[in-house]
């Protein structure tokens, strides 16, 4: 565990195993530095356990990452059960898991993320508190994709800013990587702003839904890296940005809401020296986690809400700058801010 290499220093790791239900989980604690952890919960299954264990391990320290830069009260961690979503639920799995959350005695609170919905954060909630993103209770606000597509939104716009000149879409075509909850939603800021649209995903029916109500145009999952396009949209898993896809983008610029979109960090310094401005993955989709942050406090606050995203999207911008001014990497700048913020919490 120590020696591996997306550890970084995690405050703790726990892994959990429930029998009765079929629960395999982990749940990583990257830090509570600046508040208990919160990050959501992936179901997916795994193509084997050190698969899901690099996986938790890169997305927790992904969002210590991403609730400094929103600068909110919060540290960094996440989840992930390892299963079929479509196949494996049950009450029973999600109770079991919500028994493992409690275990953590509020270090960790958990909401939805990739395979998961808000009627399975009810069934965790039923073993524990700590859980967000749910339509029922005092502070509820409901599942936080549209918040997070809505802040994508504006960071493509602020991206589109300095990448293209101009943070007008109209006539824009962007290529989106997944239309799920964030993509889909994304979608349809974007046909509204004007954007031209292609997109992929293996989902046939979210494609066609997508497609009908924007005019998109759908190509297969791996024909997404080589069409021409203004900027490239990966909101589906991570790693996209790899040694393979590199060479194959016609974009000229990449901003998403998918987390850990880069496969090392050095990519972001051959996106650079291909005049690929890249977005931080962290930094841009921020906005479902400032909703969960407002459903934690137990005083929602949509205006709050609101001012922290302007806040974020105006973050991402000075990221940028600097980026352009100095000539920087994007993530290592970005990268640099969020552990100044950790470690002046700390």
């Amino acid at each position: 565990m120590f020696d591996h290499s997306s550890y970084d220093s995690h405050e703790d790791v726990h892994l959990f195993q429930d029998a009765a239900s079929g629960l395999k989980a982990i749940i990583a604690i990257h830090s509570t530095a600046r508040g208990p952890a919160a990050g959501g919960t992936r179901m997916w299954n795994f193509a084997s356990g050190e698969a899901m264990l690099k996986d938790v391990l890169r997305l927790s320290q992904g969002m210590s990452y991403k609730n400094a830069m929103a600068d909110i009260p919060l540290g960094g961690g996440k989840a992930v059960i390892w299963g079929n979503a479509k196949t494996d639920k049950s009450p029973a799995l999600f109770r079991a898991f919500g028994r493992a959350v409690e275990s953590l005695q509020g270090r960790y609170y958990t909401a939805e993320d990739v395979g998961i919905d808000v009627a399975d954060m009810a069934i965790v909630r039923q073993e524990t508190a700590y859980v967000a993103g749910l339509d029922h209770g005092e502070a509820a606000s409901g599942d936080p994709s549209p918040v997070t597509a809505r802040g994508v939104f504006l960071g493509i716009v602020e991206t589109a800013k300095r990448a293209l000149g101009s943070g007008d879409l109209t006539g824009r075509t962007i290529a989106v990587q997944g239309v799920g909850s964030v993509g889909g939603y994304m979608c349809d800021h974007l046909a509204k702003a004007g954007a031209n649209l292609i997109i992929t995903d293996i989902d046939q029916a979210a494609l066609k839904a997508v497609a009908d109500r924007t005019g998109a145009r759908i190509v297969a999952p791996d024909d997404i890296y080589d069409v021409e396009a203004d900027i490239f949209s990966p909101c589906a898993l991570g790693a996209v940005v790899n040694e393979q896809t590199l060479d194959r983008f016609r974009v000229k610029a990449i901003a998403g809401g998918a987390n850990n979109q880069l496969v090392i960090p050095e990519l972001g310094e051959l996106l650079r020296r291909k005049g690929i401005l890249y977005a931080p993955d962290y930094v841009i989709n921020g906005g479902g986690i400032i909703n969960v942050a407002a459903e934690i406090s137990g005083n929602y606050s949509s205006e709050w809400v609101e001012a922290k995203l302007a806040r974020l999207v105006q973050t991402l911008g000075e990221v940028l700058d600097e980026a352009l001014t100095s000539g920087q990497p994007t993530n290592a700048v970005a990268d640099r801010i969020a552990r100044a913020r950790i470690a002046s919490a700390r």
